[in-house]
């Protein structure tokens, strides 16, 4: 009844595509690359308690983790593009709270917006399995990351200063950017999806398809990969800015390297053809191998402060190369049938590097300065690349097509999702 009303213009919407979903990705890290700076320092003036702060974000982060495996579940009930719309009002009303409730109200627009961050993360991984090929997915990635350069490059310093300059400003242009974000969704028409099930087949709870996770040690081993990475910038965005305050660098420290080191997207379309003449395998362990070298060097080298802001950003540019290919491996071994049900399962690698990162902090700082937390971080990087060590060597190569008359020497091809 909805589609006799849509104008004939979108009607006819060209099939999305990489560059299709790097736009809606772009958009989308507008809204939380503008509040990720802005929410810490609200909820502190709301609370004025470090340590309160701190059990708000452990219990918000956790019932986050939560409902992302229940995306999945709900799926089956409410289809897949009013879930994404029901993510986009989430982002909106948690703004909407922000500049026209109390101070108090903070934590409610807190658990909005990340479980519209979980939400929509569920189904746009979802639905890029639906639409890009196997072998496009690091093209995907690196563009998603290339058109959310700009946004996360300005966005955390920019929040800060308009929320110093007026303090509904950031909230406001979070919640148009997530307008704006719906407008692209439903322009590009994804519907909910490709339908790939598996003949009458049950209807699926979280705990069957937590059980068909852990059976398959591919999966495991890809959502692994994603943990730790997260774990690794966890520990560069949070403890960066705190180790230049306690060693006296100053408070703009923090911040310019923050800039500086986001900035490092930009090259990604550079990194990915760094990859392309490799594998997926040699990708993943030259940044696991690289970024735990330049953190536990980090570590080791708390006496010069400056030797260690220097350190963790060469190793912060090995976890935007991470940030391109470490997720290959789980999305590319994900089975057309369960792309819904893996995605959510691969979208709770946040919440729990956000559970397990300050846990682990939590317990180094009381034993060691902050140093230590970068080593205990290296140390995480560098089981990954030995767990990265058991992945196929061919793992991401392309197949050309030979031309008439020539022998066929290229590498092996990337097997469909659930083939290889």
């Amino acid at each position: 009844m909805f589609q006799r009303y849509i104008p004939e213009l979108l009607r006819h919407t060209p099939a999305p595509g990489a560059r299709g979903f790097a736009v809606l990705a772009g958009t989308e890290a507008i809204t939380r690359g503008m509040l990720i700076s802005v929410f810490p320092i609200v909820m502190y003036r709301a609370y004025r308690d470090s340590s309160l702060v701190s059990e708000i974000y452990f219990a918000v982060g956790l019932l986050s983790m939560i409902w992302g495996l229940l995306v999945p579940w709900l799926v089956r009930f409410v289809p897949r593009r009013w879930l994404y719309t029901g993510g986009a009002f989430s982002y909106m009303l948690s703004a909407c709270l922000m500049v026209f409730g109390d101070g108090q109200i903070v934590t409610v627009a807190l658990g909005l917006n990340m479980a519209a961050t979980v939400t929509i993360f569920v189904c746009f991984n979802a639905y890029v399995l639906d639409y890009v090929a196997s072998a496009d997915l690091g093209k995907c990635e690196t563009l998603r990351l290339f058109y959310s350069a700009a946004a996360w490059t300005v966005g955390p310093a920019g929040g800060v200063w308009l929320l110093q300059l007026w303090e509904p400003a950031p909230f406001l242009i979070a919640g148009c950017s997530a307008m704006t974000l719906l407008a692209i969704f439903w322009w590009m028409r994804l519907g909910n999806g490709k339908l790939i099930t598996r003949a009458r087949a049950p209807t699926p709870n979280p705990v069957a398809y937590l059980a068909r996770f852990f059976a398959q040690p591919r999966l495991v081993a890809g959502w692994l990969f994603a943990v730790f990475r997260s774990c690794g910038w966890w520990a560069y965005v949070v403890y960066v800015p705190v180790f230049a305050i306690e060693s006296g660098l100053g408070e703009n420290v923090g911040g310019t390297v923050l800039s500086l080191s986001n900035a490092m997207l930009f090259a990604t379309p550079v990194m990915l053809k760094w990859i392309e003449r490799r594998s997926v395998r040699t990708a993943v362990r030259t940044g696991f191998l690289c970024s735990a070298a330049a953190f536990l060097a980090a570590g080791a080298s708390g006496a010069w402060p400056w030797v260690v802001v220097i350190l963790l950003m060469i190793g912060s540019a090995f976890l935007v190369l991470l940030d391109i290919c470490a997720g290959l491996p789980f999305l590319m071994s994900v089975k057309p049938s369960e792309r819904t049900e893996m995605s959510a399962v691969y979208s709770s690698f946040r919440d729990v590097s956000g559970i397990l990162s300050p846990g682990v902090a939590w317990l180094v700082l009381l034993v060691a300065p902050i140093s230590g937390v970068f080593a205990v971080t290296g140390l995480g990087l560098l089981a990954s690349w030995g767990l990265a060590g058991r992945l196929n060597p061919r793992l991401g190569w392309r197949m050309s097509k030979p031309k008439a008359g020539e022998p066929d020497v290229s590498g092996p091809r990337v097997l469909p999702a659930g083939e290889n």
